[in-house]
């Protein structure tokens, strides 16, 4: 029987006992005076004493409670066990003495991952000399190189039972170790050597350590298998976060599925790290700004080494951060530590620029759609759980707060046209928070009342959306027209007084504070932005009626604006019409007929009004001066009128680009645009 070693932790009074030898000293009185008290229970089962207690040894703890180790047994879990291997051999180049690592799923389920590095020492270990130190690696829990930092100045590893719990949990494990120009091999099943360490004699050209494993059935069932496609992201992963390396990918092609456009050998080396890793991420997607914030900072004077990788965009954001190489999908002080400096950067270059509507931002509002890639390297970090998805070491703040302050302050100063451009979104997506509080409250409050609208709609009859229009017209004089046209069943009437917010250059407090949106939005009843509803919009559709001259294109494009910035689905819905009012009627005789504008005009002047009499032609100054039956006959009656309704068709880019360059508050783009412009002008209505 092999000595039991000194614990580290818990010394023990007298040297390890023979099986056949007795203790030195007799039984404690305590103990003894416990035995003679000790009573047996009526029922046997429900017997509670010392003999119950059981002592689990060596790897069965892993194999009794898997969940305390990788989390549990599911599909995640299951992967973690590639996680565990691979995050060595990352130790091992992130040390610097290995420049690659081979990774393969092979058609009986098997992965295999190998690395040049040092390989895993072999020697007779010092606390068990009748085992190699490999075995006591891959047999004993908290056993390994990286307690001492002397070995490794940053890894993954820490607690000494990563590869252990893959052993324990594999039912078939070999590990091959290439150390010395000799190979060596060991094999093991669900933690078990299969036999003693052999040596393979003399080899050249080869270093470095070969894990080959299948997960135990028994522990993640007969159907589980790892995932292709999750294996390669993993892998590529560890490429991204340590330039130095090259990952090798393959897999057995039987295994990738016609969907799954996994290849079956890739080869990963990404020199410009967590930068390629985050616009590979966005793939394509729209950036606020044209830069990535990104950056290192190389380890000194013991502190951590950190790399980064941020920029902003259109979707829902998020942060991918690591630490030693290892995913910390919960994030933690490292985090929290990136959060704050961009937080924090944005708020102080406002300040500096005079920007006062900053003070309302938050980091939620500078994170909801930041991007973001962080790697941190400390000696010894501290995680939460086994699975170390959150990292808890607090010195990991300050690292990242140091490394990142200066660089932000200066990468917001060199580009200023960008920095006010990042600064404007971050402020609209608070104002959209706020908006959305607002809201809610608004909601809670009215959620027992009845639904009132604006006074001054005139409803229709009908309750249900479909087939009901809303008319949207300036001034009260044209609602009168409108409402005396209008059929009462299915058309309601929303006059507007003056001209709508611009809502494109207007701040939300001015937004929510203005009467004529409060009414638009009350009369539809769908909500706006992310509150928006198409269930709850009171009308198929909803049609802008304004006069056809200059003052009336302005409000149409007034109220087009505030649909698309806030309730753009309303538009992809294809809800939103405008409607094309005559600007002149033609009078010959008995016979009257309506032109939309002067070319039309002309062309019914050459047309249809060819005969004897005199042509009277009258222009309309506004649709208040039309009569009912003709505001009816021209504009409203769905036999006679005509539509056209609003699209957006030049993509979200390009409308986003026309809307801010003439409705937004930058006075040059709308000059810039009338100087490209203006040479295309024919005629000025003025």
């Amino acid at each position: 029987m092999n000595e039991r070693p000194k614990d580290d932790l818990f010394s023990m009074a007298s040297q390890p006992l023979k099986p056949t030898e007795k203790p030195a000293r007799p039984l404690d009185p305590i103990l003894q005076a416990a035995q003679k008290r000790a009573v047996a229970p009526k029922d046997a089962s429900d017997a509670y004493d010392a003999s119950a207690i059981e002592v689990l040894e060596g790897l069965e703890p892993v194999r009794r409670r898997p969940g305390m180790y990788i989390g549990g047994t599911d599909e995640k879990a299951l992967h973690h066990l590639f996680a565990e291997v691979i995050d060595n051999s990352m130790d091992e180049a992130v040390a610097g003495h290995a420049t690659f690592i081979e990774v393969e799923l092979d058609a009986a389920g098997y992965i295999t991952v190998t690395d040049n590095g040092r390989g895993i020492p072999v020697d007779p270990h010092p606390k068990f000399k009748n085992k190699s130190a490999l075995e006591v690696i891959m047999t004993t829990l908290h056993a390994g190189g990286k307690f001492d930092s002397k070995v490794y100045e940053t890894s993954g590893g820490l607690h000494g039972v990563g590869v252990s719990v893959v052993n324990a949990l594999s039912d078939d494990l070999e590990v091959e170790v290439a150390r010395g120009r000799q190979l060596y091999r060991q094999r093991f099943s669900r933690g078990i050597p299969q036999g003693p360490l052999e040596s393979l004699g003399e080899v050249h050209n080869r270093r470095g350590t070969r894990t080959r494993f299948h997960p135990d059935a028994d522990i993640f069932g007969k159907g589980a298998k790892f995932e292709p496609a999750r294996l390669y992201k993993m892998a590529r992963s560890k490429a991204y976060l340590f330039g130095g390396v090259e990952i090798r990918w393959s897999c057995d092609p039987a295994l990738i599925e016609g969907k799954d456009q996994t290849p079956a050998k890739a080869v990963f080396h990404f020199p410009g790290g967590l930068k390629d890793y985050l616009l590979a991420s966005l793939d394509g997607e729209m950036q606020v700004t044209r830069e990535v914030f990104s950056g290192k900072s190389e380890r000194q004077g013991g502190h951590g080494s950190i790399e980064w990788a941020v920029t902003w965009f259109g979707g829902d954001g998020f942060v991918s951060s690591y630490c030693n190489t290892i995913p910390t999908a919960e994030g933690g002080t490292h985090e929290a530590g990136f959060r704050n400096v961009l937080t924090r950067g944005l708020r102080a270059y406002a300040e500096l620029t005079g920007n006062k509507r900053a003070a309302v931002v938050t980091s939620e509002d500078v994170m909801i759609s930041a991007a973001g890639m962080l790697s941190v390297f400390i000696r010894e970090p501290e995680f939460v759980g086994q699975t170390k998805d959150r990292l808890a070491t607090v010195e990991a703040m300050r690292i990242v707060e140091n490394a990142l302050r200066d660089s932000f302050d200066h990468w917001l100063a060199d580009n200023p046209q960008e920095a006010t451009k990042l600064l404007d979104w971050v402020i609209a997506r608070a104002d959209e928070r706020i908006r959305r509080r607002q809201e809610k409250e608004v909601s809670r409050k009215s959620a027992v009342r009845k639904l009132r609208l604006p006074g001054k709609l005139a409803d229709c009859t009908q309750s249900g959306a479909a087939g009901a229009e809303l008319f949207i017209v300036e001034g009260d004089s044209a609602g009168g027209s409108a409402k005396q046209a209008r059929d009462r069943a299915t058309q309601a009437i929303l006059p507007l007084r003056g001209k709508i917010l611009n809502v494109a250059s207007a701040g939300h407090d001015k937004l929510t504070a203005n009467q004529l949106i409060a009414d638009l939005i009350q009369a539809l009843g769908c909500g706006t932005r992310s509150k928006y509803r198409e269930d709850d919009l009171r009308y198929e559709r909803v049609i802008i009626m304004t006069d056809a001259d200059v003052d009336g294109a302005h409000i149409a494009s007034l109220l087009i604006t505030f649909f698309y910035q806030e309730m753009p689905d309303l538009i992809r819905g294809g809800h939103l019409f405008l409607a094309v009012p005559p600007l002149y009627s033609i009078r010959q005789g008995g016979k009257v007929m309506y032109a939309r504008d002067d070319v039309h005009k002309d062309e019914l002047l050459k047309t249809e009004f060819t005969g004897r009499g005199k042509v009277e032609i009258g222009r309309f100054k506004g649709l208040g001066e039309m009569m009912a039956a003709q505001l009816k006959e021209t504009t409203m009656d769905r036999r006679k009128r005509t539509l056209l309704r609003v699209e957006v068709i030049d993509g979200v880019e390009a409308t986003k680009s026309a809307v801010d360059s003439l409705m937004g508050t930058k006075p040059e783009l709308r000059f810039k645009f009338i100087q490209e412009n203006a040479e295309f002008v024919e005629e000025l209505d003025i």
